[in-house]
């Protein structure tokens, strides 16, 4: 493991949360607040994430999202954590991501996942068959493909893409990306803010079985993880309320609008309910300056990870700065892009 004592860089994961009481334009004029928020922070990254159908997440077009990022924006690089592969064409997001990259060029990021993030009604809307997820590795390498120089005489080629080289990231929440990641020699983040049971045997797949390649020399790890800091303990715990009933009314199948925090959990789900939801989000680190810093070395210490990147569903828009500014003040935390993965 690597990274147990340095500083190393922190990203940022942004769902484009719409708050209850507005709507997804309010929602996107927030993530760019935020984004230029952590960007004189020092942030190393902002990305989005592709989900569909979800009344309370406003990045759905995650290109689109992107495109407005980067330009409201100057330094920090921007990205998809991620663009749902199977749901598109390979060549599309070629064109899509060669394009950002004409735009803001050396800012782009490109991460990808094989889930459909989305219901199963709304992927056959998206024209994804079940057979989907299959083809995944073998679009990743297409779309690589696509995105290095052209050969001559190619007929088929992305334009804008060809040549342009974005980064690719592989997301993934089990063994499958980090063995797909480990093989293509591309850098690895895992979802441990949501599905945290495979994240010690992914990292040890990804490391043991990494295989050099043209975009990396060794391994790369970035690790997805909640943190809500607060002046005290008592106030993260309220702020985090909001993202408990996001979850507890996703796994009761009424996904909704970020609702303000409120006093006591209990109130609002059983405990059957609560335990799988607890589960899901057993590596959250919610509390003050001091309990965020502990929990970060606690959570460095177990993974190595080479990065982290912090995602916080915070209803409060001034309360979510704050906590983005107390992780950025932390010891461990570099703001300088050397070390950490660029192009």
């Amino acid at each position: 493991m690597s990274n147990q004592s340095s500083a190393i860089p922190f990203s940022v994961l942004d769902l484009a949360p719409v708050l209850e009481g507005e709507t997804p334009r309010e929602a996107l004029h927030h993530s760019a607040a935020l984004a230029r928020h952590v960007e004189q922070l020092g942030y190393t990254r902002f990305w989005l994430a592709e989900h569909h159908g979800m009344p309370g997440i406003a990045s759905a077009a995650t290109a689109v999202v992107i495109g407005s990022i980067a330009g409201a924006t100057s330094t920090i690089r921007v990205g998809s954590g991620g663009v749902m592969l199977p749901n598109h064409s390979p060549l599309v997001i070629a064109e899509q991501f060669g394009t950002l990259d004409a735009l803001y060029p050396g800012r782009i990021d490109l991460g990808l996942g094989r889930a459909p993030g989305s219901d199963q009604r709304t992927q056959r809307a998206l024209r994804r068959s079940a057979e989907s997820a299959d083809n995944f590795p073998r679009d990743v390498q297409e779309l690589r493909f696509l995105l290095d120089e052209a050969d001559p005489g190619q007929v088929i080629r992305a334009v804008p893409g060809a040549g342009s080289h974005v980064p690719l990231w592989l997301l993934g929440s089990s063994t499958f990306s980090a063995t797909l990641a480990a093989a293509l020699g591309l850098p690895f983040a895992f979802a441990a803010h949501f599905a945290p049971d495979d994240l010690g045997d992914a990292l040890a797949v990804y490391r043991s079985n990494f295989k050099p390649s043209a975009q990396l020399s060794k391994p790369y790890a970035m690790v997805c993880v909640t943190i809500v800091a607060a002046e005290t303990d008592a106030e993260a715990r309220h702020l985090f309320t909001s993202l408990q009933q996001a979850f507890i009314s996703l796994r009761r199948g009424t996904p909704g609008l970020l609702q303000p925090p409120i006093d006591d959990i209990e109130d609002f789900a059983p405990p059957s309910q609560r335990a799988g939801v607890d589960h899901a989000l057993r590596y959250a680190i919610v509390g003050s300056r001091e309990t965020v810093e502990n929990g970060i070395a606690e959570l460095l210490k177990e993974t190595g990870a080479d990065e982290l990147m912090v995602t916080a569903q915070i209803y409060d828009q001034a309360a979510r700065r704050r906590s983005f500014e107390i992780v950025a003040g932390l010891p461990v935390f570099s703001s300088a892009l050397e070390g950490a993965l660029t192009r």
